[in-house]
């Protein structure tokens, strides 16, 4: 049994008639980690989540969630829990009876199962009497994060969590998720949101038609990923300018910063480390140093922009 993962996928396939879905995908998940999942829809991201969760059975390949093989539907460990596209809710009942419900369904007492907790958790106890059918999105998905909480996952499975949600309720989403990472509680998510995926996860997987095109940290994207462009902001822009004109592979994209003090460059890392250690030699204060689109978002964009040539 491997204890160090909680997710364990190797060529794994998925079929629906002649549409492959996944082909040949590999997944490792570590304990305690949040690890993210990308790609345009279609990409095949909701049916490996379906996988992770027991929804189905991949037509080929080896999948193993919290050191035991899954082989059928259904047949995933305890401790597994989340929702695809949206969480399964009665909207008769309210925050607090939806939770209740669940409760009883596992054979739990409700005045033990620590819903009054749970609901604190993901900010909705001021609205823990309130029937489902009147919350927003962004409600509804803390409520399906609340649900999954009360089975005290070891394994967290999320689909698009942060839809909906307003700045303080993604705020409660995100530090119940560190949390439970610190605890050793391991979570996959899939999202649209790149600033999300940015600040939560330790590493992504990106998919493209059913096939991974990149897992691993964020920094090894950054690295491997094409040409960035960079907003640089120093204490002489003038000298900044010259600097960069005389670095091997910047490129000073001229038209597109709005502030006379900023320059637009485009560069590869290690280019980009060249100028400014070359700033530093000449004297010059590097205020801002930042990617004009991060490395995340430029490699989806990119992955879309592919699919929408191919298309």
């Amino acid at each position: 049994m491997d204890t160090l993962h909680a997710v364990r996928a190797g060529g794994i396939t998925r079929c629906f008639g002649e549409v492959v879905a996944l082909d040949g995908v590999d997944l490792d998940v570590t304990q305690g980690q949040i690890h993210g999942l990308v790609g345009p829809n279609g990409a095949g991201k909701t049916t490996l989540l379906g996988l992770l969760l027991g929804l189905a059975v991949a037509d080929g390949g080896r999948l193993e969630i919290l050191g035991m093989p899954v082989e059928r539907a259904l047949a995933v460990p305890d401790g597994v829990a989340g929702f695809v596209d949206a969480p399964g809710l009665y909207p008769s009942l309210t925050a607090r009876q939806n939770l209740a419900a669940l409760a009883g369904l596992r054979g739990e007492d409700a005045r033990t199962a620590g819903i009054d907790d749970v609901l604190d958790q993901v900010g909705l106890t001021d609205v823990a009497d309130d029937k489902a059918r009147g919350f927003s999105l962004g409600m509804r998905q803390r409520l399906g994060l609340a649900a999954a909480l009360l089975t005290r996952p070891r394994l967290l499975v999320l689909d698009e969590p942060a839809n909906g949600l307003d700045p303080a309720g993604k705020r409660h989403v995100h530090r119940v998720l560190n949390r439970l990472a610190a605890e050793g509680t391991s979570v996959v998510l899939s999202s649209h949101h790149m600033d999300d995926l940015e600040a939560l996860c330790a590493e992504v997987t990106i998919l493209d038609t059913g096939r991974v095109v990149f897992s691993g940290p964020l920094n090894k994207l950054a690295a491997e990923n094409r040409e960035l462009d960079y907003r640089l902001r120093t204490s002489d822009p003038e000298a900044a300018r010259r600097q960069a004109d005389g670095t091997a592979g910047i490129r000073v994209l001229d038209g597109v910063q709005q502030d006379n003090e900023v320059l637009v460059v485009r560069a590869l890392v290690p280019a980009l480390d060249e100028l400014v250690a070359g700033l530093v030699r000449s004297g010059v204060a590097v205020r801002e140093l930042a990617p004009v689109v991060s490395p995340l978002e430029a490699a989806f964009l990119a992955l879309t922009e592919r699919r929408e040539h191919a298309e």
